[in-house]
């Protein structure tokens, strides 16, 4: 690559090898970062049993990442476009190593979910990062295929991680899917340290206290989400929503008043920008809710091992791979907008086949659906990102690589949370209505300790049934599978609803091809001008 006189490689509209080797070393490290959003989902019965979790703590292990991800991501961008996008990415990678050693041998479910949220922050210095610094790099046809590449096979990582982690735990502890991220995070970050120094960051200063909020308004969402459903746990729901209310009020206040806003509401209403970012949070958000709650189907309901759950996904990272160059191909021809519609088509009609998962399911109908979610999502993603980086000038490319990070994370952080709270209060209510109409021989077995163990998740019905004769053991544990099917079926129900009204919003609110392309132009004049 060629450098500016400002010491700023010159965009490339070609691979050069230099430009293949810094597209592949920041998808690798986005490929760090998505492993470590998926790694806890096979796990989760495992760490269920052996820190005997509630299923509102495995929810918290499940959401943490995505989490501190989602809650970082609009600040850490914004301190990459100031101090160094290069530097960013090389410290998130170094502190992601022993964060996911913490996660790898914690020793109850507080210290797993601590270690889950600062390693998500890590990865929040890292995952944005890479987006941005590939935006500078590339231009023109070059720009394009790299972004999908980039989303495609970087999402890859997130679906093949349950397959590698489900083979893992057929030998070895739960906590060893947290450990397999830090070599290949070390590898990244001796690649990085060949990336250029500079790609184009503004030095502008960063109001420190937009950041916060941006960090408190996503993190009390979120939890507020989570919590709802847990039974004495209203009231601090209640006070958690009330304060990100209020956060993102200011926040958005604030940036209105302050000269340099940490987010430019300017620019985030521009429709290729909001109807992206929207639809993006939508579509990436169904995906991970579905690997949270398919996961746990799998093992609890029709009794895959480990290995053989993480294995059935294994069709979302293949088709996440094949369909990444076409949609590249796809939106020169159709445009972003049509190529929207099929990704989001595709991953409707996943959901409509995972509605047909009974305690019966085979593994073809298993496949077939991992097979369009992949697909699906893999075709929604490039137009998605790409759209959102089209809308932002080069000095704001931080807050562009920021929402398509807001796509992922608060998205899967946000559908994990409602579809995990769908299932909590589904299973609750179906183990509690088959306990009560149990005989009151079988009733008396029980203590009101297990009840309550018993209704708080698969992994607590499956403890309980340990001390309980063969023939009761039997019978709490199928209405513990049906209860989780009955809650599986609400969370997929909503992540059907979510994906459809996402399909409503780019059909109407995106604009067409021609309009798109007048549009980036005079966005990209209006750049230049600045």
């Amino acid at each position: 690559m060629n450098l500016s006189a400002a010491g700023t490689p010159a965009k490339s509209t070609t691979f050069t090898r230099q430009g293949i080797f810094v597209l592949a070393t920041l998808i690798l490290a986005a490929g760090v970062a998505n492993l470590n959003l998926a790694v806890a989902n096979v796990s989760l019965p495992d760490i269920g049993k052996d820190l005997g979790a509630a299923q509102t703590g495995l929810n918290l292990v499940a959401v943490g990442f995505t989490l501190g991800l989602a809650m970082s991501v609009v600040y850490l961008g914004a301190l990459g476009d100031r101090f160094g996008r290069r530097r960013l990415l090389l410290v998130g990678l170094a502190v992601s190593i022993p964060l996911a050693a913490m996660a790898a041998w914690a020793p109850n479910i507080t210290v797993l979910v601590i270690a889950r949220i600062l390693g998500g922050i890590a990865a929040g210095m890292v995952y944005p990062t890479t987006l941005t610094i590939i935006v500078a790099q590339f231009d023109g046809k070059a720009k394009t295929t790299a972004i999908a590449l980039w989303s495609g096979l970087g999402a890859g990582f997130s679906a093949i991680g349950p397959v590698i982690v489900g083979w893992l735990l057929t030998f070895a502890w739960w906590g060893s899917g947290f450990a397999i991220t830090i070599p290949l995070a070390a590898i990244a970050f001796v690649f990085a340290l060949r990336l250029p120094k500079h790609s184009g960051e503004s030095g502008d200063s960063v109001d420190s206290i937009s950041g916060v909020l941006s960090i408190v308004m996503i993190a009390t969402l979120v939890l507020a989400i989570t919590f709802a459903p847990t039974p004495g746990q209203a009231l601090f729901s209640i006070i958690l929503a009330v304060i990100s209310v209020l956060s993102i009020w200011y926040f958005l206040h604030r940036q209105r008043r302050i000269a340099r806003p940490l987010f430019d509401l300017t620019i985030a209403r521009r429709r290729i920008f909001w109807v992206a970012g929207l639809a993006g949070i939508i579509v990436f958000g169904a995906l991970m809710g579905s690997f949270f709650i398919g996961q746990q189907y799998l093992q609890n309901v029709l009794e895959y091992n480990t290995f053989a759950a993480g294995l059935a996904i294994l069709p979302s990272p293949i088709a996440m791979v094949l369909f990444a160059p076409i949609a590249a191909l796809w939106i020169p021809k159709f445009g972003s907008r049509i190529t929207l519609l099929i990704g989001f088509a595709t991953v409707a009609t996943g959901f409509i086949f995972m509605m047909f998962w009974t305690t019966a399911a085979s593994v073809w109908l298993v496949s077939i659906t991992y097979f369009l979610l992949g697909a699906g999502v893999s075709i929604a993603a490039a137009p998605a990102s790409r759209s959102i980086m089209a809308a932002v000038p080069t000095r704001l490319l931080g807050m562009g690589s920021a929402m398509n990070d807001l796509q992922r994370d608060l998205g899967g952080a946000i559908m994990q949370a409602v579809m995990g709270a769908l299932l909590v209060v589904r299973y609750a209510g179906e183990m509690r209505s088959a306990f009560s109409g149990a005989p009151a021989a079988d009733q008396q077995l029980l203590t009101d300790q297990s009840v309550t163990l018993m209704t708080s998740s698969y992994a607590g019905a499956a403890s309980v049934a340990e001390t309980l004769p063969n023939t009761d053991s039997t019978a709490l544990l199928q209405w513990a599978s049906d209860a989780f099917a009955a809650g599986s079926s609400w969370a997929f129900g909503f992540g059907l609803v979510a994906v459809v009204g996402g399909m409503v919003l780019v059909a109407f609110a995106f604009p067409k091809k021609a309009d798109e392309e007048t549009i980036e132009a005079e966005y990209a004049r209006t750049a230049d001008a600045d």
